[in-house]
């Protein structure tokens, strides 16, 4: 072979290797599901074969930075197709997938550290909520993947936490910011889930020390039952933006919030110190109804739905967004997996 035909071919390589270098914008394009309204953002694939785990670990920043400004990113159209994929791409987005602890829905987990979304009856709503707000420990991401959407129904409302915060009436927003919101959670009493499911231990020892080292108060009571309080935020500084933002569980844990049929059927069963959770102000004083049913309300007025296409990827911040469920027909397969602990 001649010097001129062996250059002739490393040009022809490097020309080959330099066609194959595309940009962000040549890969995926983006778009909103309503024109007006830019929550979530929807990213897909602008060309076939567009792998969104290898995409998202060389695009991490623009991710981040799309998703601190819009606070929910829609993967649509990259034909995401296991578990396993799933949790590589949180891992290429993320680094790590995080272990489901301090429970309070009831899940089962499907391979490495992903989870159902929850397992709670079909014909159940689920009232919109930041994952683990009430927890000392809680994930800034959350990500859901759609194996098989529902027949009927069971979409995922999703809401955005600057606007909940910004529609809340000023003077109830600086009573929770005064008072804090305290959660009270009893245990072995035959709804909910028992203590050894949520603190993953059958050793009490465990379990006190797990809350002596986040200011839980334990109080166990006959039989191995377990009574909880904790006192916690109701506004909360985003690490990375900076802002204060609505992020508590003082909603979605109170008695009032359950559909009434389950909540007639608990307070008939239970007092209300006995109920499986229910919350206060930080000082045990009751909220009020009317404050109650007003943080229902503007919940509710910003929520966004949605239906779930097979091969969904939803990645929220859970400092800027708020999740929900609504009933469906079955089969529905929605998996869930977190990322990124952060204690305030």
């Amino acid at each position: 072979m001649t010097k001129t035909e062996e250059n002739s071919i490393r040009t022809l390589v490097t020309v080959r290797r330099k066609a194959i270098i595309v940009s962000t914008d040549e890969l995926i394009k983006t778009e909103f599901l309503q024109p007006h309204e830019k929550f979530p953002l929807v990213i897909k694939p602008a060309v076939k074969g567009v792998s969104l785990q290898s995409w998202g670990q060389q695009n991490r920043d623009f991710i981040q930075s799309q998703l601190l400004k819009h606070g929910a990113i829609l993967f649509r159209d990259f034909k995401v197709k296991s578990v396993e994929e799933f949790e590589q791409i949180i891992a290429a987005i993320c680094t790590e997938v995080l272990e489901y602890r301090y429970r309070a829905s009831p899940r089962t987990q499907v391979g490495g550290r992903i989870y159902t979304s929850t397992d709670y009856p079909a014909e159940q709503s689920i009232f919109p909520h930041n994952e683990h707000s009430y927890s000392p420990t809680f994930p800034l991401k959350i990500f859901f993947f759609c194996m098989k959407p529902a027949k009927e129904g069971g979409q995922t409302p999703i809401g955005s936490c600057r606007k909940i915060f910004d529609r809340i009436d000023p003077k109830i927003r600086d009573r929770f910011i005064e008072k804090k919101v305290m959660y009270v959670r009893n245990f072995g009493d035959g709804f909910g889930l028992p203590w050894q499911t949520v603190f993953q231990t059958s050793d009490k020892e465990k379990v006190e020390d797990y809350c002596q080292s986040h200011g839980i108060e334990v109080e166990w009571k006959e039989e191995s039952r377990l009574r909880t309080r904790q006192i916690g935020p109701a506004v909360v500084q985003h690490p990375h933006t900076g802002e204060m933002v609505w992020f508590n569980h003082a909603t979605f844990f109170h008695v009032s919030t359950l559909e009434p049929a389950i909540r007639d059927s608990l307070l008939a069963m239970f007092k209300e110190e006995d109920l499986h959770t229910n919350t206060y102000y930080g000082d045990g004083s009751p909220i009020e109804p009317s404050v109650l049913e007003h943080l229902q309300e503007v919940y509710q007025q910003e929520m966004i739905t949605f239906s779930w296409q097979k091969g969904d990827v939803l990645m929220l911040d859970n400092m800027l967004a708020v999740h929900g469920r609504q009933p469906f027909v079955p089969p529905r397969k929605i998996m869930v997996g977190m990322a990124e602990p952060y204690s305030p």
